[in-house]
């Protein structure tokens, strides 16, 4: 796990470098947007969610924010290029991803008048007792570098398509509007994904603290509806959003390759770091899942299952 974490870390420097040489170089504007004003709300971002997190020892601080800052990211961005119209269809997408989250996450009881408090990611309380996290120091400089800087630093990253387009003023067409609607469709399909786990989690442990038979629950997990096509529906339909997003950079600078890129490919690897450490939880808490694992794919529907 911390050979995982440390590679991510890494990532998350040399990626974003190396992918500025591809495609066209940005332009003045661009890189003052990025450099002189995006680089400083980020570095506040980090900041609060570390400073936060350590007084208030909850390290979900990054989860709270992770569908609002986004919003802020990509309308200033938008303002600052003068509302450029390809640039608010990017944005008003944002926010769509962003209500539907921040709902799912506000549910479960994220969000309390504390704005500090509400609950935290479960894999950080197992993270926090295994040998190697389990020392304040290391757990304080693991918050500050992965909790705190990768993440935040990745969630900027994947909303900087939207600053290719600066400077474009090219009208809206087919391809834009067909990247919307998937990008919808995606946010549609996380969303029911999201609905059905809650509702399965809430009834079983409705029935778990009146003391009734689990009956269909007594496995622990959900295998049924999207559960049943692929293990993680909600990472692969996150995964697809963001792909969807990059694509608009790729229509306006007729680049499949950008400098872009960086947020969309670092994405991708986090959600298979973090599928890994989830399904080590699982398979060890319920006995079924080893099963699931070797019947059902973990992204991609209908792909065979390496044994």
């Amino acid at each position: 796990m911390l050979g995982t974490i440390l590679l991510l870390i890494f990532t998350v420097v040399v990626v974003p470098i190396f992918s500025f040489y591809f495609g066209t170089p940005l332009t003045d504007l661009q890189n003052a947007i990025l450099f002189d004003h995006m680089l400083y709300i980020v570095a506040a971002v980090i900041t609060y969610c570390f400073v936060v997190g350590e007084l208030s020892k909850n390290n979900s601080q990054v989860d709270k924010l992770w569908s609002i800052v986004p919003i802020i990211y990509v309308w200033d961005m938008t303002y600052l290029a003068d509302w450029n119209q390809r640039m608010v269809l990017m944005s008003v997408l944002v926010t769509i991803w962003a209500i539907r989250l921040t709902y799912n996450f506000a549910r479960r009881g994220a969000y309390t008048w504390k704005f500090w408090a509400g609950e935290e990611d479960y894999r950080w309380e197992v993270l926090r007792k295994k040998p190697g996290f389990n020392k304040p120091l290391i757990w304080m400089i693991f918050n500050l570098f992965f909790i705190c800087s990768y993440q935040n630093i990745l969630i900027f990253l994947f909303t900087i398509p939207i600053l290719t387009v600066v400077g474009d003023n090219s009208p809206l067409n087919w391809i834009d509007y067909l990247l919307s609607f998937l990008f919808v469709l995606f946010v549609l399909l996380e969303f029911a994904a999201d609905n059905q786990q809650y509702v399965f989690q809430t009834e079983k442990h409705r029935r778990m603290k009146a003391g009734e038979a689990l009956g269909d629950y007594e496995k622990g997990f959900l295998d049924t509806g999207l559960w049943g096509v692929v293990r993680h529906p909600n990472y692969a339909m996150e995964q697809a959003i963001w792909l969807v997003f990059y694509f608009f950079s790729v229509n306006v600078t007729g680049e499949w390759l950008n400098w872009s890129v960086a947020g969309c490919a670092l994405l991708l690897i986090l959600f298979k770091g973090s599928s890994d450490f989830s399904e080590a939880i699982s398979a060890e808490k319920y006995p079924a899942y080893s099963g699931y694992q070797k019947t059902v794919p973990r992204f991609i529907p209908f792909t065979k299952i390496k044994k």
